[in-house]
């Protein structure tokens, strides 16, 4: 096995559960590089650090797999951490819903994977060179211990150059359509895994999702950037008088409304349109009790940070001028960039220059699904905030 020594004092981080080593971390290498292989990683005085999948190729050159010496990482090794990762989402007990993230990459301790549940089929991610190299066993494991329908592969992500590796997706176990009904909430809806965003769905959202049963009782609800229809549904399930879903796709706007009649719900309507454009229209204004804002991500790189922070004020600002009185707001960001206090502070940006007043009801993050190191705080992406607005 490869020994890969680490710069002096580096290791204080990963001790403290950092999952990474970057490639300006390591002194030297001891032994054949392989890449996509396990290596031993010591400290600069030769002592044992951890284990990890190598890739010279890329400037996270060490994902960590394991921090116990003793450790044999092999088959076996996998088949346990993926049974923890399924021990945590029993331990859920989500009610009245049959599709939601088993397997979440670093968070699970295993650097590369994600599985998620959609009904009785599963879907994976790959975005690493080692958990690539090891695909066949992953799906072995997976058919064993959960016996899905079929497997489909939705790595077609961009993160896999960095990795070296091409983009793919397609049918990897059984045979099967991969537009599957599933249940979330107790709400139906179809989810297309070979096209639908992320794994097919954003799962991240399931709780917060139900959340909107609090605030939608008897309102009108506009619900912004609906992709699906996910706050949307949830707002016609749980008594809401009225509810608008807005996206510019108008392929989305048709599934909501699939899954609206799928559902029998009578209270929701589709704009296909440009939200921003319609937070700043006047046909808005003090007509919603309830708003939701759940756009994609305005930035990917910290590059971006100040044009994305400026789109993210701009529907602020717009949508706690449009809602009535005494109206609930609720509002997310999913990058990892605009992190939690930047967020806030931009929520009270919007807010001062509204020149309206507001109560801070909530403060909430990704599903219990979707966990994050303590230790790696670009994993806390998802962020939301709940006002009153008068």
């Amino acid at each position: 096995m490869l020994n890969i020594i680490l710069n002096k004092n580096e290791e204080k981080e990963k001790l403290e559960g950092f999952p990474w080593i970057f490639n300006n971390e390591i002194y030297s290498f001891d032994g054949i590089i392989k890449n996509g292989e396990v290596v031993k990683v010591l400290t600069f005085d030769k002592k044992f650090l951890c284990y990890g999948f190598l890739n010279t190729s890329s400037k996270i050159m060490v994902r960590i797999l394991s921090m116990d010496e003793n450790e044999i990482i092999d088959k076996e090794f996998f088949k346990k951490r993926i049974l923890d990762a399924i021990e945590h989402r029993n331990n859920l007990n989500f009610k009245d819903s049959n599709c939601y993230r088993l397997v979440f990459s670093e968070a699970d301790f295993l650097p590369g994977l994600v599985v998620d549940k959609y009904a009785d089929y599963l879907c994976i991610q790959i975005s690493s060179l080692g958990m690539e190299l090891i695909k066949k066993d992953i799906i072995d494991i997976l058919v064993e211990l959960l016996n899905p329908k079929g497997i489909y592969e939705r790595s077609d992500v961009s993160s896999r150059a960095k990795e070296g590796l091409e983009e793919f997706k397609g049918i990897v176990y059984g045979e099967f359509n991969p537009r599957v009904q599933v249940l979330e909430n107790g709400i139906k809806f179809y989810v297309d895994m070979e096209n639908g965003q992320k794994t097919g769905y954003f799962l991240d959202q399931k709780l917060n999702r139900d959340n909107i049963k609090y605030y939608c009782n008897g309102k009108d609800v506009l619900d912004c950037f609906s992709n699906v229809g996910g706050f949307a549904l949830n707002a016609a399930k749980n008594g809401a008088k009225s509810v608008l879903a807005c996206d510019i796709s108008a392929l989305a706007c048709s599934e909501i409304e699939q899954n609206a009649k799928l559902n029998n719900f009578n209270n929701l309507k589709t704009k296909c349109c440009d939200v921003f454009d319609l937070l700043r229209s006047e046909e808005i204004k003090n007509k919603f009790d309830c708003i939701v804002l759940d756009p994609p991500a305005f930035t990917k790189s910290k590059d971006t940070i100040k044009k994305a922070y400026k789109g993210y004020k701009e529907i602020n600002l717009q949508a706690i001028k449009a809602i009535k009185k005494g109206g609930y707001l609720l509002t997310f960001s999913c990058s990892q960039h605009m992190t939690p206090d930047l967020f806030l502070q931009m929520v009270k940006d919007a807010l001062v220059d509204s020149k309206r007043k507001a109560q801070f009801i909530e403060f909430k993050v990704q599903s219990p699904d979707h966990p994050s190191l303590f230790s790696s705080e670009e994993q806390l992406y998802l962020k939301c905030v709940v006002l009153r607005v008068f």
